[in-house]
């Protein structure tokens, strides 16, 4: 029975992969923190620290109180309502700006997007269109990076980076793409307090 590989990544990606990790130091591994620390008795424990010692009040209560207060958690995604993409479909409320990512590879799609979304915020959008393309007939697995875009990007605008620019998503109508391009609402800026 033979182990299916699953898609490498392009010299692009590479080269993004290795920009974000040059500055991670790995960690060691288990074995070897004893043995550099020839000092220690193999059977010597750390003595726990007594609860006098930590201080009155939440912090007594463990390493949790330690740990900074979670950032709010981001809001659900909603979909357009069906009056306002009746109206975007029948042309009677225009798109407020788009943008075509088909053609692009991943990386420079994500940082397109995020500027894209960024500037439509700023610029008061409510609606916008991105267009990713349908893909190769067929989803072949030789035509790379083609098709791809119609299936990430819909990933990518449910992860909380996007949350603070996007309400929520869509396929759009046949008229402005159907299955290769989605109508993205756009949040309001300062709406939410994870920004």
């Amino acid at each position: 029975m033979s182990r299916r590989r699953g898609r490498q990544p392009s010299p692009e990606e590479r080269r993004l992969w290795e920009q974000v990790t040059a500055d991670v130091d790995p960690l060691a591994p288990r074995g070897r923190a004893r043995a550099e620390a020839p000092d220690a008795e193999p059977d010597e424990t750390p003595a726990p620290v007594p609860t006098a010692a930590l201080p009155p009040g939440p912090a007594a209560s463990g390493a949790s109180a330690l740990r900074p207060p979670a950032p709010p958690s981001p809001p659900p995604l909603s979909p357009l309502e069906p009056r306002q993409r009746r109206r975007i479909a029948r042309g009677t409320r225009a798109i407020d700006m788009r943008i075509d990512l088909h053609g692009l590879t991943q990386a420079e799609a994500h940082v397109r997007l995020r500027g894209f979304l960024s500037y439509a915020q700023s610029s008061g959008a409510a609606v916008v269109l991105v267009i990713t393309g349908k893909g190769a007939p067929g989803g072949s697995p030789v035509a790379g990076e083609r098709g791809i875009l119609r299936r990430v990007v819909p990933q990518w605008l449910s992860f909380p980076e996007f949350r603070p620019l996007v309400v929520g998503f869509e396929e759009a109508h046949a008229a402005h793409g159907g299955g290769g391009a989605l109508y993205v609402r756009i949040r309001k800026s300062g709406k939410w307090g994870g920004r």
